[in-house]
């Protein structure tokens, strides 16, 4: 009977190494850049800079770590999601947003170090000819996150602070 069990031990124990060494080999967004945004991963609860609760944000890895998928869920009713991949062909982070009041985002950026930078093309304006938004996500040391949502015109000059919240991690 000793023998038995050791022998299934054996067999358990070569499937899982196997199994592991297989999802090592074969895992194409576990490199360094799929994990830059990272440190955005988590259950937040999201503060305006007064301190005031301003929403909720659940932010989990899906299809093997290969997209980041947001769902934001705001104090006053307010909904969306957001999906975040690396570009491997031009080394580039995108997101694309969509929320209940049927407004869309599409960024594009890059990483820096505990920083994600993404901003739109240049669109079209009612107040002024043409702008584009820009979100960056810091990572702070106490472990929160601040993202910083602003609006610039097409000569780089900010016209408006869009959100600014603080991500503080649940419980």
């Amino acid at each position: 009977m000793l023998v038995f069990k050791k022998a299934i031990l054996l067999v358990l124990s070569l499937f899982l190494t196997s199994q592991l060494l297989y999802a090592q080999n074969n895992c194409n967004c576990c490199t360094e850049n799929h994990n830059q945004f990272d440190f955005w991963v988590g259950d937040w609860v999201v503060y305006d800079t007064l301190g005031n609760q301003v929403g909720e944000n659940l932010i989990v890895k899906l299809e093997d770590g290969c997209i980041i998928n947001e769902h934001w869920k705001g104090s006053k009713g307010s909904t969306g999601r957001s999906y975040n991949y690396f570009n491997a062909k031009d080394t580039t982070w995108n997101q694309l947003w969509i929320d209940n009041s049927g407004e869309n985002l599409v960024l594009k950026g890059k990483a820096e170090p505990d920083k994600m930078i993404l901003k739109s093309e240049l669109k079209k304006g009612q107040k002024v000819d043409w702008y584009y938004d820009q979100i960056t996500w810091s990572k702070n040391k106490d472990g929160s996150v601040t993202q910083l949502w602003e609006r610039f015109d097409k000569n780089n000059n900010l016209l408006s602070v869009a959100f600014k919240g603080i991500y503080r991690k649940k419980g």
